[in-house]
């Protein structure tokens, strides 16, 4: 059984349309929700989070419709603000949330206090905006939840502290009943952390994939725009003109055998992806 699906997912604002968004998270993985300002990665998550209501699709949680009252226990959430109020102390959130959750652990809950150098009794309002993440992240984990929704959880942290959140995201999914999903601007975390790769662009799902299968998959090629324009039509899905020549992300299978090919990573990847997805738009 897959930790999330969704099927045909759509959202309609006057000036923005999400979807359709079609995407599956199987249990035991991560996966990283990629996409620039703007498009759609927020309203996504709210709409798994049945916080906005969908135009159209279905969406399932943990096997369950997403508005089942149930399948909230079975959620940690930490979305882009944390919100809780300036007033309280993380030893105060402790005694709230213990009677909102059934399988509410404090034990868990003080040790990722301590682990992440969180002080007990500070209000929450003195915590800087890395502080207040951190906060949010011990909270979602101590309800010993299935699923992890994280939008831009990582945002506001120092690289070590990033380093060490991304590994208790990594503990989580060592056990096979746990998925995750994550969204972050901070592309380089997602392609250590994720088994998983999802591209949001302008409202579109440009495509979802294992992350290693897109590694494999696409690959770079260097050379005269004349070389390039010789290759294989269908292999090249984005190019870049330079001061010496061009450098295009091409499908690895679709080369003539013997070219000469450079690694890619995730978020060039994506950035070719959306450059030629908005020239397409464009043509149109």
């Amino acid at each position: 059984m897959n930790a999330l699906e969704l099927s045909e997912v759509s959202k309609k604002y006057s000036s923005f349309q999400l979807g359709p968004v079609s995407l599956s998270l199987p249990r035991g993985c991560i996966m990283g929700l990629i996409g620039e300002n703007g498009a759609g990665k927020s309203t996504l998550i709210k709409l798994i989070l049945n916080m906005i209501q969908k135009d159209g699709g279905t969406v399932s949680v943990l096997g369950q419709n997403h508005k089942t009252v149930s399948v909230k226990e079975d959620l940690g959430v930490v979305l882009d603000e944390v919100g809780y109020p300036d007033c309280i102390t993380p030893q105060q959130l402790n005694l709230i949330l213990k009677n909102v959750y059934q399988n509410w652990d404090e034990e868990i809950y003080f040790s990722l206090l301590n682990q992440l150098s969180l002080p007990p009794r500070r209000e929450f309002k003195q915590f800087s905006r890395g502080m207040k993440m951190k906060l949010g992240i011990a909270a979602a984990l101590s309800h010993h939840p299935k699923l992890l929704i994280l939008d831009e959880a990582t945002n506001g942290l120092d690289p070590v502290v990033r380093d060490e959140v991304t590994e208790l995201f990594s503990e989580f999914t060592r056990e096979e009943s746990h998925a995750v999903l994550i969204s972050s601007h901070i592309v380089s975390d997602l392609e250590k952390l994720c088994d998983y790769i999802a591209f949001l662009h302008q409202g579109k799902l440009l495509l979802c994939e294992e992350k290693d299968r897109l590694l494999e998959q696409y690959v770079s090629v260097y050379g005269t725009a004349e070389q390039i324009s010789v290759l294989p039509a269908g292999a090249v899905i984005g190019r870049k003109e330079m001061p010496y020549g061009v450098q295009a992300v091409v499908k690895k299978d679709l080369l003539p055998a013997g070219t000469e090919t450079s690694r890619i990573g995730i978020e060039d990847l994506f950035l070719f992806m959306a450059k030629e997805e908005r020239l397409l738009n464009q043509s149109m």
